[in-house]
């Protein structure tokens, strides 16, 4: 067995460690504004309930390893003091890990990940429409565990009210897990399905996703692409040339006489069929073909 003492690891190898080997986690999908008013929506995996009298969740937004700065979430919630805690299944988890890109302050990652910015009943955060089960909390204290990148801060929330999808109760008004779906967060780019095991997800780009706001409406309004499909769409750069595209259909033609007559919805059918096998970039072409 190989063995070591934290101090002997570099923060970041330690980092790797520990969230590979505590794993899986339940996500914490945390909605906060600042004092704007302006929306923030970012995932943490440091996260789980402590108490049901009174109702307690803790989650910790720990400060970046690379550079010890802090997130907008804790920032937010240090003057706040609210905080809608949403929780994560599987129909919503690509659009999830969209919305962990660090974007700029002030850049709504609602519209980034094409997720609902629905209005809380008690607290100021909006919560997450998508979300089977959503809980409106008060930030009862913050605890900051260090100073140096990697610390945690943990915020210690009070749930105030909770909403629940009516389609994920059973027939006594029981959370049934296996339509509640939940997803929970391991090591890497991996992540666990409560029903089916390990799946990945290639982290966001840190040159910033175009998000789905960039998108065409035909896209963006699609009644074929799923919230996940709109997710994996989201992470690319730039949208492929005009050159590229007319290049691709051509090639695509003698698979698919009729690519270039298509209707919108049977490009959307096809680009998720591309998207089934992670190609991106050719699902793109097709739907701007």
């Amino acid at each position: 067995m190989t063995s070591f003492e934290p101090k002997s690891l570099s923060t970041s190898k330690l980092h790797g460690y520990l969230l590979s080997a505590v794993a899986p986690r339940p996500i914490a999908f945390a909605s906060t504004i600042d004092t704007d008013g302006n929306p923030n929506l970012s995932p943490f995996s440091f996260f789980n309930v402590f108490s049901a009298n009174p109702p307690i969740m803790i989650f910790s937004p720990a400060r970046r390893v690379r550079d010890n700065t802090t997130k907008h979430t804790l920032e937010n919630v240090e003057v706040t003091k609210e905080v809608v805690i949403n929780v994560v299944n599987y129909d919503m988890v690509h659009q999830m890990s969209l919305s962990s890109t660090e974007y700029p302050e002030g850049i709504n990652e609602f519209d980034k990940s094409g997720l609902t910015m629905l209005k809380s009943d008690i607290v100021k955060p909006f919560r997450v429409a998508e979300a089977p089960v959503q809980f409106e909390c008060k930030v009862n204290d913050i605890i900051k565990l260090g100073t140096e990148g990697g610390a945690g801060n943990l915020i210690i929330c009070e749930v105030v009210k909770l909403h629940i999808d009516e389609d994920v109760l059973d027939e006594n008004g029981v959370i049934n897990q296996q339509k509640l779906d939940l997803v929970a967060r391991a090591g890497g780019s991996y992540y666990t399905r409560a029903k089916k095991g390990f799946f990945e997800i290639p982290k966001p780009l840190s040159t910033l996703g175009i998000g789905v706001d960039n998108f065409p409406e035909h896209v963006k309004n699609s009644m074929v692409l799923t919230g996940n499909d709109l997710g994996m769409l989201a992470n690319i750069e730039a949208l492929p040339t005009e050159e590229s595209v007319k290049s691709f259909v051509e090639d695509l033609g003698e698979r698919y006489s009729n690519i270039k007559t298509a209707t919108h919805r049977q490009k959307h059918k096809l680009a998720r069929n591309y998207l089934s096998f992670g190609d991106v970039e050719s699902a793109w072409k097709i739907l701007l073909s």
